[in-house]
């Protein structure tokens, strides 16, 4: 295994992957036609924010498992185009929590003091004590926008400033906001109760520009604005103005929408502007936390399949995937058999988990039997990470039931593919801790392992059928290493599943299926 560092990382997350016995490069400041250029030959990829993971660059990564991103934003990486070509993205979200926070508090309390301009005017050798009035934090309302893991800490530690702390977040619950002892307003609330306001939320579709005119329109005068977060969720132009006008008296930005922001930057012609070069995250603390969580997350990828705060594919911890390993491998199975009989086009897949399954989450086991299906029928390498993805675009309806009833298993997974010519019911279950068995096929009952060449015979249930199979693939010097047979339920006919030590070419099939009890063979190999 090999893993391109292509940003700063801390020299404890070097070690982790040297220790682990994982090849590793630092090669940082390439161009993107330097790193398109070798990226072909790693397996993980260690970025932070430079790094620009685009369509093009997946494309020539052909090896490329996972991407890791030391820190929480991952706006500089295609993730759509990731989850197409199979490839992880994970970030580490709680690596910088504490200091991004921390940072916010400091530049609040910077532009509440005049910290900066104070410094420079001394160094200046001035003594601008009149003009550089500062204003007090305790009894003022801080209004922070988005309670996740930075926003959070940063209500937490205002509260111990005694300020009053108000909350908007449309995605958390106002209970939610209240169980840690602050209020949930409207966003029209804060901006008109604030006094400070902080800013803590994803760059997305929606949230970019979201701090725009009408709402700097909406906010108190005199407020004093921080944004730590990403750059682009304030218009620019807009907080330029509003400093200007003494609307917002005093900024504080870590963020940048372009970044490095250009020297000529109207925003840092401004005295009542405080600006950092984006060192939210930059303590050594934060840096070696994200460093090493990096590193484990992808050694725990590569080595052992674990999934840890991955952004496109659920996280499975290794001791879930320990308990549904088994039911992984005959869920693939049983999709690999469905592809190989399924006829037409298919439209949906409907998977039921019957049984005592612990209240385990079980989407790892439908991408499985997903995977197995679409392995068969797609050009394209299909993985856990794009297998979903890859059904959703082809226009497969998927759908999943659990009940705890099972009548003669402990666990069950049944599966039904629906296609445009008809459909397949396949089911399969565990015998003892780790057996896979496939245990009906449509309205047939039996038990099939499954590997190896295979082919199932649908017979008449009379006397001499498995006799005239057995001469027919004797004739052909074809060896069977397993046969089983099972009766259709409530009916006449019998399926017959016959494994052989080599495969059962069209020709011979077509022999079989010539024999008066045989009405039809399907050959497949798992």
């Amino acid at each position: 295994m090999k893993v391109l560092v292509s940003d700063n990382l801390g020299e404890m997350g070097i070690k982790i992957f040297q220790q682990e016995g994982i090849d590793v490069d630092v090669q940082t400041g390439l161009t993107p036609d330097a790193i398109k250029g070798i990226i072909g030959d790693y397996d993980g990829l260690v970025i932070r924010s430079a790094t620009k993971v685009t369509a093009d660059l997946l494309e020539a990564a052909k090896n490329l498992k996972v991407v890791g991103r030391a820190g929480i934003g991952l706006d500089n990486v295609d993730i759509p185009a990731a989850t197409k070509k199979g490839v992880v993205v994970m970030n580490t979200p709680g690596g910088n929590v504490v200091t991004t926070a921390e940072h916010a508090i400091a530049l609040m309390m910077s532009a509440a003091r005049n910290i900066p301009q104070g410094t420079m005017s001394l160094k200046a050798g001035r003594w601008d004590k009149k003009h550089l009035q500062g204003r007090e934090l305790t009894g003022k309302t801080l209004g922070v926008i988005g309670f996740g893991k930075i926003g959070s800490v940063v209500a937490d530690r205002a509260r111990g400033l005694k300020m009053r702390v108000i909350i908007h977040d449309p995605v958390i619950s106002p209970e939610t906001v209240a169980k840690q002892g602050f209020e949930s307003v409207t966003l029209e609330e804060l901006y008109s109760q604030s006094d400070f306001i902080t800013v803590h939320v994803p760059k997305t579709p929606n949230t970019a520009n979201m701090i725009n005119r009408p709402a700097f329109e909406q906010m108190k005068d005199g407020v004093m604005f921080i944004n730590c977060a990403r750059g682009g969720i304030v218009d620019e132009s807009a907080l330029c103005d509003a400093l200007q006008s003494g609307k917002v008296s005093r900024a504080a930005l870590d963020v940048f929408e372009t970044e490095p922001p250009s020297a000529d930057h109207p925003l840092l012609a401004l005295d009542n502007l405080i600006a950092t070069p984006h060192l939210g995250a930059s303590t050594l603390e934060a840096q070696t936390n994200v460093a090493v969580a990096v590193a484990n997350q992808i050694v725990a990828y590569l080595k052992h399949n674990n999934i840890v705060n991955a952004v496109n594919v659920p996280s499975v911890s290794g001791k879930t995937l320990e308990k549904l390993s088994p039911f992984l491998h005959v869920a693939d199975r049983m999709g690999s058999m469905q592809a190989q009989f399924a006829a037409g086009q298919i439209k949906e897949v409907r998977i039921d988990y019957k049984g005592d399954f612990q209240d385990m989450d079980l989407t790892p086991v439908t991408t499985a039997f997903v995977k197995g299906l679409l392995d068969y029928l797609v050009p394209h390498n299909v993985n856990s990470v794009n297998a979903l993805a890859i059904a959703k675009e082809m226009g497969i309806k998927l759908m999943e039931s659990s009940s705890l009833e099972s009548d003669e298993f402990v666990n069950l997974v049944n599966a039904r593919v629906v296609t445009t010519e008809g459909e397949c019911n396949v089911a399969g279950t565990i015998f003892g801790k780790t057996d896979a068995r496939i245990v009906r096929i449509d309205d047939f009952r039996i038990e099939i392992i499954p590997e190896g060449y295979l082919a199932l015979i649908h017979n008449l249930d009379r006397p001499g059928a498995i006799g005239a199979i057995g001469n027919k693939l004797g004739e052909n010097n074809i060896n069977i290493s397993r046969m089983q047979v099972g009766r259709q339920v409530g009916g006449d006919n019998n399926v017959i599943l016959i494994r052989t030590d080599s495969p059962i070419t069209a020709e011979v099939a077509e022999q079989m299926l010539a024999l008066e009890q045989v009405k039809s063979v399907k050959l497949f190999e798992l």
